[in-house]
């Protein structure tokens, strides 16, 4: 069980965790011990979120989110399997409180008449510039 906030607990059937062998450094230990941690979070049957959350969560997530709907989560920074277990949680809820984020709705605004003045005046300007670039008479 991974505790979001308040309202929102994923349950354990919701996760599955796979291990395998990390890359760098760790000498032999690299070689025989499985510390490298896969976690698998069920986002798309997972009824602690809701579908405005599950949107945003995709977007965020990117290429982790699979076609059946799963985040996947790696992690194999540490040397030893519980604590990259526990940075792999740790991913999978941080990215799932900046879902939970409703981003601020942007409100139009209309650009004011000394705004609109300023470009004109601008192009004029620059069209004025540019019109004395021509080519040169012999008179």
């Amino acid at each position: 069980m991974i505790h979001i906030n308040d309202d929102i607990i994923l349950q354990d059937w919701e996760l599955s965790e796979s291990f395998g062998r990390a890359s760098g450094p760790g000498g032999q230990n690299v070689n025989k011990v499985s510390t490298a941690v896969e976690l698998r979070f069920e986002a798309e049957r997972s009824p602690a979120l809701t579908p405005a959350i599950k949107a945003r969560l995709k977007r965020i997530a990117g290429r982790k989110w699979t076609k059946e709907g799963a985040i996947i989560v790696t992690a194999e920074k540490h040397r030893s399997q519980p604590m990259n277990r526990e940075l792999a949680e740790e991913k999978l809820a941080a990215m799932i409180r900046q879902a939970l984020e409703v981003p601020k709705r942007r409100i139009r605004t209309r650009p004011t008449l000394a705004s609109k003045r300023r470009r004109l005046e601008a192009k004029t300007h620059r069209a004025t510039i540019k019109s004395g670039r021509g080519r040169v008479d012999e008179e």
